[in-house]
């Protein structure tokens, strides 16, 4: 028998999306004491690396003091969504944000004036400006060209500690590679990080793996650190590094993998536990289906395994996403906005989408399509105004910005989620007053 019946619920301010923005709005939402309402589906969460970049190039050229970056990107291009919020704000929203993921329970390093040099899978860097506490060592080991050993796993696809150091040989030649079976999983067959990261919150899967690691550096000779694909749990990453530094008796490293990787499901794991403890409502793994404006806020709906499910919100920050979250949709006639049919900023026609050299240093066209909004966040429409005094927009839907090759998407995020909750409660305050 199939059970299904309508419900309807009433909020302050909604938000949809489930990504770095969407999540972000609603801690800053909570901050600020108003409880809202999120819905969204599984999110790009999965893909990201965990680390949070602020601004990471630009040109072409790495940039060491992301904040220079933001001060040119005022000169250069003032409508780049972070040229649009202030020193201050990009600061608080960094410092709360880190903060708060901190203390529900993946500590991170507090976000300061200069971009760190993050490892990433195939032997490269990156700046950043936060990284997760389980993969600060790296950055120090990098730095300072420490002998290390960087350890990788028979079956384990998309991560080649050969490589890893291979590429890094130029720069870093005091690193070393070795291969290890993971406990219980060395029968050849496919092994993945996040089953792999389970398995390491039983505490006798983390000795026997330490053990297999303390022969390795052995056989290795001078070795100062110790480089692992990023497996330190999933719920309790802390704990876990922490325990097996002791077992094996040097600093450890972890290093993103290729996605979906561990970094980013733990994010979402620990937003989707521990966020509705602290108030916040959550649809989590759903997709709002239909959109509708009002003069006093708007109503959202959406179905979940009982049935039609309403929201009557005072207000909205669409925090959607672009091709991969569904937000945007590119179709042959154009990209669309897919809620409400909001007006795309884009290239006139689907020719102009792209260059024709995929590596060309300028970019595609397509990255920067996306929302246009006012200096209050406020979506605007084919007027050139706001759609409504109510519908507010934050993180990658936005146009004029290329998080993909100037590394900007958490600080796009985070900085428009921040600037979006403030225009957002300053009109719920109007209201009440």
């Amino acid at each position: 028998m199939e059970f299904t019946q309508n419900r309807s619920y009433s909020t302050r301010l909604a938000v949809i999306g489930s990504g770095l923005a969407g999540f972000s709005a609603s801690i800053f939402a909570l901050d600020r004491g108003i409880t809202p309402y999120q819905i969204g589906n599984t999110g790009p969460l999965a893909y990201t690396t965990g680390y949070f970049d602020l601004l990471g190039y630009l040109d072409g050229a790495a940039l060491a003091d992301p904040w220079a970056g933001i001060a040119r990107l005022r000169a250069e291009a003032p409508e780049h969504p972070l040229a649009r919020v202030s020193d201050a704000d990009v600061r608080a929203a960094f410092s709360r944000f880190c903060a708060a993921v901190t203390e529900m329970g993946i500590s991170y390093t507090l976000s300061g004036g200069e971009n760190l040099r993050a490892l990433l899978p195939a032997g490269l860097s990156k700046p950043t400006l936060s990284v997760p506490a389980t993969m600060i060592a790296g950055v120090e080991a990098l730095a300072a060209r420490e002998p290390a050993l960087v350890v990788d796993f028979v079956g384990l696809p998309g991560f080649s500690a050969r490589e890893f150091a291979a590429n890094f040989k130029s720069i870093w030649p005091t690193l070393e590679f070795a291969r290890l079976g993971f406990p219980e999983m060395e029968t050849g067959a496919e092994v993945y990080p996040e089953v792999m990261a389970r398995a390491l919150e039983v505490p006798a899967h983390r000795e026997a793996l330490a053990e297999r690691i303390r022969g390795a550096v052995r056989e290795a000779g001078e070795v100062a650190f110790v480089g692992l694909p990023a497996i330190l749990g999933v719920h309790a990453p802390d704990r876990v590094h922490k325990e097996m530094e002791r077992l094996v008796g040097l600093p450890i490293f972890e290093i993103p993998t290729m996605p979906p990787a561990v970094p980013g499901l733990r994010l979402r794991e620990l937003f989707e536990q521990v966020l509705p403890e602290r108030g916040l409502v959550l649809a989590p793994h759903r997709k709002v289906e239909r959109l509708e404006l009002r003069d006093g806020g708007a109503i959202l709906h959406f179905t979940d395994n009982f049935g039609e499910v309403t929201v009557e919100a005072e207000a909205v920050i669409l925090a959607t996403g672009r091709f991969l979250s569904g937000g945007l949709a590119a179709e042959r006639g154009g990209i669309r906005e897919t809620l409400l049919d909001l007006p795309v900023e884009q290239p006139e026609t689907r020719a102009d989408w792209y260059r024709e050299d995929y590596f060309d240093p300028r970019g595609h066209a397509i990255n920067r399509a996306g929302l246009l909004v006012d200096d209050a966040f406020r979506v605007l429409g084919p007027d050139g105004g706001p759609v409504s005094s109510r519908l507010f927009a934050a993180g990658a839907v936005l146009a004029r910005q290329d998080w993909v090759r100037q590394r900007c998407g958490a600080g796009i995020a985070l900085a428009t989620a921040f600037r979006a909750v403030e225009e957002a409660a300053a009109l719920l305050e109007e209201r009440v007053g």
